[in-house]
């Protein structure tokens, strides 16, 4: 089964030189919030937990590359990565002692992309595929969206208002990006509850409507 799926991986069209501008901007602000948080985390470190998102040794491969692999084969939609990009804010505000840094930040982008392609298209990649993609096993893919799915509480519906908003920020991350100017992030980094609804019953899913089209 692996050497099928290795194949299969080997098999895919060449990436495209252009990025979708929601990769780029969301590499781009993972980076400086990994970076980030290293910094700040070593005089808390006996606070932080060690998760299983956590790995020994920082991966050698750039979270800009890691995630240019996942969207070279994983070929789930755009909008899979902002609701990924929502699920991971989430999973932080809940879990607000293990927060975003070089050494869980590829398994948690592996994990948000598998959760939320599922949630989003109707057709995705099954975990050894996508353990196979984040270069770790089936076993370790199988136990941390488990892992993800409880530590976000299952709460997988995203309103379109909170999508938008997801989207203004990573509009915002790629303006500033060009500027170079540092941007206050959400949760990621503040390790506090975004000032937006992130459920909201009155409002449609995302999943639930098909007209929705990514906004970066």
């Amino acid at each position: 089964m692996d050497d099928q799926i290795e194949k299969m991986i080997q098999e895919q069209e060449p990436m495209a030189e252009t990025m979708p501008n929601v990769i780029t901007a969301l590499s781009s602000l993972l980076q400086r919030v990994s970076v980030t948080n290293d910094d700040l985390s070593r005089p808390l470190w006996e606070h932080q937990r060690i998760s299983a998102f956590s790995a020994l040794t920082k991966p050698s491969i750039s979270i800009r590359s890691y995630m240019e692999r996942i969207f070279k084969y994983a070929n789930c939609s755009d909008s899979c990565y902002i609701v990924a990009y929502i699920y991971m804010d989430r999973f932080i505000q809940k879990q607000p002692f293990v927060p975003i840094d070089s050494f869980n930040v590829h398994r948690l982008i592996i994990t948000s992309v598998l959760v939320s392609a599922k949630f989003m298209d109707d057709m995705c990649y099954n975990n050894a595929y996508y353990a196979k993609i984040g270069g770790i096993t089936t076993e370790e893919m199988n136990l941390l969206e488990l892992d993800f799915l409880f530590g976000i509480g299952f709460q997988l519906n995203v309103t379109l208002s909170t999508y938008n908003n997801y989207c203004s920020s990573l509009q915002r991350e790629m303006v500033m990006r060009n500027m170079y100017s540092p941007l206050l992030e959400p949760s990621f980094l503040t390790l506090k509850s975004l000032q937006i609804s992130l459920y909201d019953e009155d409002s449609l899913s995302i999943h639930q409507n098909k007209q929705l089209t990514t906004a970066v």
